[in-house]
């Protein structure tokens, strides 16, 4: 199959259809032959596409002086597609990027896509942008992040609103969590380098591997054998934080696909209970395969509304996890599209997360961990939700703590792209005070 006509109809799709684009990038590549080359040039061109896509319809306009609503579906994609290569892919030469975008495209529109692509050559393949003058503006158009993104990081993160806007557009490692039940890091790490894989420690936790170049995880040696899992050490750094022991009761409240609950059964050495909720029955598949594949049979898992505790087990957690859902802003390198989402949506969040945090406090016995969790940059569903917390609960009090060498003297951790190498992630730790 041609690597960018198969590029082309998945960016399609994924807009068309209103489908996550990782979702039907995975869908794809399942459905394909594509050697190890061609599958990495299609992920790159499919994500990359995705992600400079505001930069690229700025750049469309300039070019041609139509707006982007004036396109049809596949000739814009088309279009961003062959701008993509030209601007932001240093290894395909030109030509080949234009020649074969073309072949790609629909044939009613591949005169027009030549000459723009031919035209941003002659004008010297640089994007146009305005003048950078640090403004929210600039951010946004020179790294394809909305603007209400940007305006948001400039508000609750200053100068270092910059560094978010470029981690964004950079490509994470994929992250493994070695099943420590079953091998140890060091053996697990000599496997995958023995197998091919361009492998290394992860810089912050013993017992995760840093992966570079890789598309389908199924593949990767000692996936079949339950050795590892895939989590971001942020993930893991929540867990960390909890500071689960063998022979805990925990809870993980809104636990699909899993990652969490995996990580804290290895902790407890497969000692203790770990009930694992979600509010979709749907996704609690997950977590029961994922919990057989790596043999973890302390896991049970449910169906329930986060807002609304379990009576059996009020008062019975010796730790519980806590992972709101949110609106996904520390995740946009590896997810690209959730940068396009209306953001005005996030506006009822902290009010869900609020409700969430306050039935899980009910699991939490005297003495209890209590961990609050987002996979987000966003201090509204942040350091606000967690401040609100104690406000309201005043039988609890944050407690610092360290994980992966990084101290949380104040109870609280928002881990950066730019500064810790994980995703953009926020850790709140509470304890509940004894009963006196």
């Amino acid at each position: 199959m041609n690597v960018r006509k198969t590029a082309l109809d998945t960016l399609v799709r994924a807009a068309r259809d209103g489908k996550y684009l990782n979702l039907e990038l995975g869908s794809r590549l399942t459905r394909t032959e594509f050697k190890d080359a061609d599958r990495a040039l299609f992920t790159a061109l499919v994500y990359g596409t995705c992600e400079r896509a505001l930069s690229l319809d700025r750049e469309i306009t300039a070019l041609t002086g139509r707006q982007i609503g004036k396109f049809d579906p596949e000739t814009l994609a088309a279009l961003r597609l062959g701008l993509f290569q030209i601007l932001y892919m240093d290894k395909i030469p030109p030509h080949a990027a234009v020649n074969e975008t073309v072949n790609a495209a629909p044939a009613r529109s591949r005169g027009l896509v030549n000459a723009v692509l031919r035209r941003c050559l002659r004008e010297g393949a640089h994007p146009h942008l305005p003048p950078d003058d640090g403004s929210a503006e600039y951010l946004s158009a020179a790294y394809s992040v909305p603007l209400p993104i940007v305006e948001c990081w400039l508000s609750d993160y200053g100068p270092s609103a910059r560094a978010l806007c470029e981690s964004a557009n950079r490509t994470p490692p994929v992250t493994l969590r070695v099943n420590t039940q079953r091998t140890d890091a060091a053996e697990l790490l000599r496997r995958l380098e023995d197998s091919g894989a361009e492998a290394a420690p992860n810089a912050l936790f013993p017992d995760m591997i840093d992966l570079k170049h890789t598309s389908a995880v199924t593949g990767i040696y000692g996936y079949e054998e339950g050795l590892w899992f895939v989590e971001d050490a942020a993930s893991r750094a929540a867990v960390a934080a909890s500071g689960v022991r063998p022979g805990d009761t925990v809870v993980d409240a809104c636990a699909a696909p899993g990652g969490k609950s995996f990580s804290a059964a290895i902790d407890m050495r497969g000692k203790g209970s770990i009930y694992s909720f979600d509010l979709h029955e749907n996704k609690l598949s997950l977590i029961r395969a994922g919990a057989e594949r790596l043999g973890l049979g302390i896991i049970t898992a449910a169906a329930r509304d986060a807002r609304e505790s379990d009576p059996a087990l009020l008062s019975r957690a010796d730790a519980v996890i806590c992972d709101a859902p949110c609106s996904g802003l520390g995740v946009i390198a590896k997810k690209p599209d959730i940068r396009y989402r209306d953001m005005t949506a996030a506006d009822g969040l902290p009010k869900v997360q609020a409700q969430i945090l306050s039935a899980s406090s009910g699991y939490v016995k005297p003495g209890g961990v209590l961990v609050y969790s987002t996979c987000t940059l966003r201090k509204a569903e942040n350091d606000e939700v967690a401040s609100d917390f104690l406000r309201t609960h005043p039988d609890f009090c944050s407690e610092p703590f360290t994980v992966g060498g990084i101290a949380a003297d104040g109870g609280t951790l928002t881990l950066m792209p730019h500064l810790h190498g994980t995703d953009g992630f926020f850790i709140a730790k509470f304890r509940r005070k004894p009963q006196k």
